[in-house]
């Protein structure tokens, strides 16, 4: 899946019909959160108490391997959605709020 960076996207979708181009780009973005697994990830990082998780808390509530939780948290960071910081041999992810707010804008909320 390519993934691109979530930028401010286009005028909210109920103002009046998308172009070709801003429907494209909103549906790339809408596509790094259709998965269960990313939106459980990305709820369990907004959820925690120091505004960072570690991906190593991660596994267990979302019941999948370690490869495969940094998959999806590669996916979400180069959305732009979360971002990764390594410290010594863990990797502590945060969610960036100004790029939901760009879908929640698109939405016209």
């Amino acid at each position: 899946m390519e993934v691109r960076t979530i930028e401010a996207c286009c005028s909210p979708l109920l103002a009046g019909p998308l172009d070709d181009e801003a429907a494209t780009e909103l549906a790339a973005a809408f596509k790094v959160l259709a998965d269960p697994v990313r939106l459980r990830l990305l709820s369990l990082i907004a959820a925690a108490p120091e505004g960072s998780a570690c991906s190593c808390d991660l596994e267990e509530p979302v019941g999948k391997s370690q490869p495969t939780v940094s998959h999806h948290l590669t996916v979400l960071a180069d959305a732009g959605l979360i971002t990764k910081e390594k410290v010594g041999r863990w990797v502590y992810c945060s969610v960036v709020p100004g790029r939901l707010a760009v879908l929640k804008d698109a939405l016209g909320g």
